[in-house]
């Protein structure tokens, strides 16, 4: 398997990039492509021992988070996410990671690469936790103006990825809405809520912002401005509580004896919150895998990122969505 892998869009330098790519190639047992400068590429892999996993496809372009997303998609043929969606279009790999321009990537991904049938617009899909682990979150900042039939479509994508990567034969789909009963909320949701129901979908009804650390939800249905509130919210306190607990213990030599008998506890918390563990995103509903990571990525988001596109290219996610489009029919376009 190759995943080709933009080495130039993040903001954390080639380095971790390089860091990550090497230890996920040789711990899951994959290629990765390097896609940037071939000379700096070269000369950050020279550190390494291991690297015979690792190739590298020169490009010397790169789109910034200045750039107008669709006109540097165009205009920059050689800029390495440019070239590394084409290679992924053309089969030279089995999946694509990114911490480049959001917009870029959506972008790039839909002209490209290209949309599956039946599905109007892509959908960023992380994962966040909760009290016993995790649910998919999408829309999560992909679209900022969806309609309801762009809310039933990410359902079916979302439904299809937990249920091959995760492995829950039945996931619980819920509606992101300021009530939980029937009836609550904008246009949007109370348009939204009719058509999941009739979807062949586990659908739970609606959840509350504040109840997403408790609920049973597998899946968290939202339009993008509203799922990349949340997501910010959730790596925002995450940060917070990290830093508060640490200030606690930190006060003086009882809190410091007591942080040393609690360390366990304290860790557990930690990578609880940490987003970094779970890796990147994917982007749902174009032809191959595509996974967005943070602009801030170090090398630990890029290791677990490449071993989530394994997974979703070895369990054939795509497989499972265009069969719920065929059950259901393809949903009016826009």
């Amino acid at each position: 398997m190759n995943i080709i892998v933009d080495a130039f869009g993040g903001d954390e330098g080639v380095a971790e990039v390089v860091k990550g790519c090497v230890e996920a190639s040789n711990d899951f047992d994959v290629t990765v492509t390097l896609v940037g400068d071939e000379q700096i590429l070269s000369q950050a892999l020279s550190g390494y021992e291991n690297t015979q996993n690792i190739r590298i496809v020169h490009a010397d372009e790169v789109i910034d988070n200045s750039d107008d997303p669709v006109t540097a998609i165009r205009r920059k043929k050689n800029a390495s996410m440019v070239v590394g969606l084409h290679m992924l279009k053309d089969g030279e790999g089995d999946g694509f990671v990114s911490a480049g321009n959001t917009g870029a990537l959506l972008a790039g991904a839909t002209l490209i690469v290209g949309r599956l049938k039946g599905i109007d617009r892509p959908a960023l899909a992380p994962f966040l936790p909760k009290n016993d682990g995790l649910f998919m979150l999408l829309d999560a900042g992909a679209n900022t103006n969806c309609k309801p039939l762009n809310l039933a479509q990410f359902a079916i994508l979302a439904n299809a990825y937990v249920r091959r990567v995760v492995g829950v034969e039945s996931p619980k789909v819920y509606l992101l809405n300021n009530g939980a009963e029937e009836g609550k909320g904008d246009a949007l949701r109370k348009e939204t809520f009719p058509l999941l129901q009739k979807l062949p979908l586990h659908f739970c009804g609606n959840v509350e912002a504040r109840e997403l650390p408790y609920a049973d939800a597998d899946i968290v249905v939202a339009d993008g401005f509203t799922g990349n509130v949340v997501l910010k919210l959730y790596e925002g306190l995450g940060l917070y509580f990290g830093r508060q607990i640490k200030g606690m213990f930190m006060k003086n030599l009882f809190s410091k004896l007591a942080a040393l008998t609690m360390k366990g506890s304290i860790r557990e918390f930690k990578d609880k919150m940490d987003y970094t563990e779970y890796g990147g995103a994917p982007l749902l509903g174009v032809k191959k895998p595509v996974f967005k990571t943070h602009g801030s990525s170090k090398s630990k988001e890029f290791y677990y990122t490449i071993e989530k596109v394994k997974r979703f290219a070895e369990n054939n996610v795509l497989d499972e969505v265009v069969d719920c489009i065929a059950q259901i029919g393809v949903m009016d376009h826009e």
